[in-house]
């Protein structure tokens, strides 16, 4: 699903041995492949083709506008939920008609901005939003059409950060009051109240969430519809599963027979807004070590990247697979899980240098022996890692490193100390 391989003991992105790109740029720094990144949005495009379907990429994701360029070139829409995304979606091309834009705190300049760009979609989370949207429309003399967010109450049983389609969230309006929305708001002259969008939250492992979600959303159309209104497009949002580890989500193919079949013959466009399964494994996170320690019973490998680069293990728990760039071939694993047992390895924890206990990218991991000045790959840091990343304890951020075949250029320079104080002076 990816194009990082090891050959011979050595990590490449694509045809680049990754500690090459070390040797130029430093570590920590983040490596993208261009190519795992189409070939994601194809495979995404390609599932769904039996419908007018159109993939937003989630721009929160992976928000680098090099990347962003590539991908509009390749066909894409954006999902963005802030205006600063929308402005990079539109500084890297992006068609303004396949761009939606969500968000439950859209203030009036983001509003306005969307209305200016003659976005395809705002989705609007509540009816105090309708009001605002409503109020500046006539002001800008625009007729902007929206998507209501609907909460189906479907839980994708993920982290409880990340679950956003239950009624207990800030997102969305209940199922139930939806239909006295669009009594009050649908015909409203001001907006095109056409369309639903629905998202149940991030790194779901199954498809039966969103079916469930789908079958009542479908149940829905149809009463809005027997009461006169339009509903022209079905926003499904995003969430869709991505490998941390191997084969661990349904694949787009996957997703899509079960959804199509339910929307074939429904007259609604299709709106996806993939973006871990797109970028997570398009890219990976290159550290290197400082100092192996020992402290009580446990064996501490410290490494140069921080929380500050990567904080979805402690903000989330979540998993990433991480091996070194350069091994002997006994150690080379056959995929990569939550346990690797290759003779030789020993359990550790992956730590970082910030002034924090929680900042760690693996506890108890079993790795091969390492020492200062190695490196190591953290898999799957295409998504939610540099768009993540702060300046906690006063750390520059990371360069991005873009692969595409035998090449590679840098797309975002590492942060220097001037850089940082800059906006202070």
């Amino acid at each position: 699903m990816d194009h990082f391989s090891y050959k011979k003991g050595k990590l490449f992105a694509e045809d680049v041995e990754v500690e090459e790109i070390a040797k130029q740029t430093g570590t920590p720094v983040y490596i993208y492949s261009k190519t795992t990144f189409i070939e994601h949005l194809n495979r995404t495009r390609k599932a769904y083709s039996d419908l007018d379907t159109t993939v937003c990429f989630s721009i929160k994701a992976c928000g680098n506008i090099n990347i962003l360029r590539f991908m509009a070139e390749a066909g894409s829409g954006f999902d963005v939920v802030s205006g600063g995304e929308l402005y990079r979606a539109m500084q890297a091309g992006a068609d303004p008609a396949k761009i939606v834009f969500a968000g439950v705190g859209k203030t009036d300049k983001e509003i306005i901005e969307a209305l200016d760009a003659d976005i395809g979609y705002l989705n609007i989370e509540s009816e105090a939003e309708l009001e605002n949207l409503i109020r500046l429309s006539k002001q800008q003399g625009k007729i902007p059409k929206a998507a209501l967010r609907i909460n189906p109450d479907v839980d994708p049983k993920t982290h409880t950060y990340t679950t956003t389609g239950v009624k207990e969230t800030k997102f969305g309006v209940d199922i139930e009051r939806a239909e006295k929305v669009f009594e009050r708001f649908g015909k409203n002259p001001a907006l095109r109240l056409c369309a639903l969008h629905i998202h149940l939250g991030s790194a779901g492992h199954t498809v039966q969430p969103y079916v469930e979600a789908l079958s009542k959303t479908l149940a829905l159309v149809d009463k809005l519809r027997n009461k006169g209104f339009v509903i022209e497009a079905l926003d499904i949002g995003g969430g869709y599963g991505a490998d941390y580890v191997t084969a661990q989500s349904p694949t787009a193919a996957d997703y899509a027979d079960a959804i199509v079949p339910m929307l074939k013959g429904k007259g609604l466009k299709l709106i996806l807004e993939p973006g871990a399964s797109i970028a997570a494994n398009a890219g990976v996170l290159l550290t290197k070590v400082l100092y192996c320690k020992t402290g009580g019973s446990k064996k501490f490998v410290i490494v140069d990247a921080g929380m500050n680069d990567l904080i979805r293990p402690p903000l989330y728990n979540a998993f990433h697979f991480i091996w070194p760039a350069e091994i002997d071939e006994k150690f080379a694993p056959e995929k990569r899980d939550k346990e690797v047992n290759i003779a030789g390895t020993e359990a550790v924890d992956v730590v970082g240098p910030v002034c924090e206990s929680a900042d760690f990218f693996a506890k108890g991991r079993t790795l091969p022996p390492l020492k200062r000045g190695k490196l190591l790959a953290i898999f799957s840091a295409g998504a939610y890692a540099f768009s993540m990343s702060s300046n906690y304890n006063a750390r520059g951020r990371a360069a991005e490193v873009l692969v595409d075949g035998k090449d590679f250029k840098v797309i975002r320079k590492r942060e220097s100390y001037k850089d940082m104080v800059a906006p202070e002076r």
